[in-house]
């Protein structure tokens, strides 16, 4: 076959498969916002369908021979080369698994997503513990088609973080709990922040309001290439660059959650956005890894949204949207109050410093989930006592407790960790970013762009042309480092609570 036949044949597998794809990220997206609840089963039963149209194209027998072809002609580019190999990589994984166990575990997922969320309204866990059990016997058997000779968990892992194992997560983890659990005790020991003007009645409308009035703007993320909606857990989705959906949930009672969770979601789309056009609707305009995507949205969210100067040019505007609660506190008077360090139940509203105990928590708990050490009857109290355990904080229900995060339902065991990887990439990219820019006069100034160009210069224009490993070395000139961010934590929150 000549090289123009193999292009050929190429450009049209990917635009079949960015055509499903878009397909059913539109419709997920959909069914997590504003579809209508009783049309779920319709939409969920469309929805099994699509994927298991698109996994008959990703699959396609004659397209291995072509990518194989590709790959290995002199005359293909190196981008094409690289994505030939990802698209390869992933054929090797995916086909693995029966079509009608493809639909059928969507299907699950769809089943698994919808007791979850009644049981979280609830404060039950009845519905979803079965539905939980079923999707964790159904990845069990999707993994053992591999015949990988590693095992189950570190399999999860790798899918989500590659070349990442359970051993460098221990040593890894090993390193947070022994230097931030004793500072944490210090914090609670010294004196504390006021936060409450934080918690006082803020009008949802008018959250809404500064949101897309002020923050998405100031932000960047503007509507000609994203959109933001409502949902009970935040989370991002992506058609291709210039298409790029978040969500948020808005708490009457606290006014950090939407600020913090819309930056957070941000960073995941404006990463998505800064990929190298070239790339757009095919396998190299998504981010790396997850770890790399966390960075990204960790990064905005904490090493520059939750800065002083971040807050220079906007508190003021801030204060002007809510005068009654905000016109007598000062500008570090909410630094202060949005950086409290306090030991909490909810993972997605959890300080900087006690976060990563939060995924600690639930990296321990999928360990032990797939080498048999729990069950999903005992997922409440090992939940419970971890929480304890580590953060010294008793689990009123079952909603605060193990139903508050989604992730589990969808089947994506080995996600978690890199919350906190990610975390400790973005620390190591922030270091260095103060090298190469003067972060702070640019954010008092209100110049978020150079700082939003400086990322896609060195981290998002890749995309996945290189690995997260090959993007840490060629920024920092150096491989992960965790010391980065244990010491960013260390002397951030010492200063803070004046501790020497």
């Amino acid at each position: 076959m000549q090289l123009q036949e193999l292009q050929q044949k190429y450009q049209e597998w990917i635009f079949q498969q960015s055509a499903y794809t878009t397909a059913l990220n539109v419709m997920n997206y959909d069914d997590m916002t504003i579809a209508p609840t009783k049309g779920q089963q319709f939409r969920a039963d469309r929805i099994s369908y699509l994927v298991g149209e698109l996994y008959s194209i990703c699959n396609d027998p004659s397209m291995k021979e072509v990518l194989t072809a590709l790959k290995d002609h002199p005359e293909t580019d190196e981008a094409t080369r690289k994505a030939c190999s990802l698209y390869l990589e992933k054929m090797a994984k995916d086909q693995c698994v029966p079509k009608e166990e493809v639909i059928a575990f969507a299907k699950l997922a769809n089943e698994s997503y919808n007791s979850w969320l009644s049981d979280k309204h609830q404060g039950t866990y009845s519905a979803y513990k079965k539905d939980l059990a079923r999707v964790i016997e159904a990845k069990k058997k999707h993994y053992s088609y591999r015949q990988s000779e590693k095992s189950l968990y570190n399999q999860m892992l790798d899918d989500f973080e590659p070349d990442m194992t359970m051993e460098q997560y221990d040593a890894f983890f090993a390193q947070v709990k022994e230097r931030l659990i004793p500072l944490i005790h210090q914090i609670q020991n010294a004196q504390q922040v006021d936060d409450s003007f934080l918690h006082l009645a803020y009008d949802i409308n008018q959250q809404r309001k500064f949101t897309t009035e002020v923050l998405l703007p100031y932000l960047g993320f503007t509507p000609d290439w994203g959109y933001q909606s409502e949902t009970e857990h935040p989370f991002t989705t992506w058609n291709s660059e210039n298409d790029c959906r978040t969500t948020t949930h808005y708490h009457e009672d606290q006014l950090a959650s939407n600020l913090f969770s819309t930056i957070h979601e941000v960073g995941h789309a404006t990463y998505e956005h800064q990929i190298d056009d070239a790339f757009d609707g095919m396998i190299l305009s998504d981010g790396v890894s997850s770890g790399m995507h966390e960075s990204q949205s960790r990064f905005l969210e904490n090493n520059i949204g939750r800065s002083k100067e971040f807050w220079i040019p906007l508190f003021p505007k801030l204060q002007a949207y809510f005068p009654e609660q905000l016109s007598n506190v000062t500008l570090d008077q909410f630094y202060r109050a949005i950086n409290k360090s306090e030991p909490s139940l909810i993972r997605i509203e959890a300080d900087e410093l006690t976060y990563p105990l939060h995924i600690v928590i639930r990296y321990e708990i999928e360990k032990g989930l797939f080498e048999g050490t729990y069950t999903t009857d005992q997922l409440e109290s090992v939940w419970n006592a971890k929480y304890h355990e580590y953060l010294g904080v008793d689990v009123p229900n079952t909603s605060q407790g193990l139903l508050q995060d989604v992730h589990w339902s969808s089947g994506d065991f080995g996600y978690f960790p890199t919350y906190a990887l990610g975390s400790a990439f973005a620390a190591q990219f922030y270091a260095q970013m103060r090298k190469d820019l003067d972060v702070d006069t640019l954010l008092a100034n209100g110049n978020l762009r150079t700082i939003l160009d400086w990322l896609k210069d060195h981290v998002h224009h890749w995309g996945c042309a290189k690995s997260a490993h090959e993007i840490l070395q060629l920024v920092t000139g150096e491989s992960f480092n965790p010391t980065f961010y244990l010491d960013y934590l260390t002397d951030k929150f010492k200063t803070l609570y004046n501790i020497q």
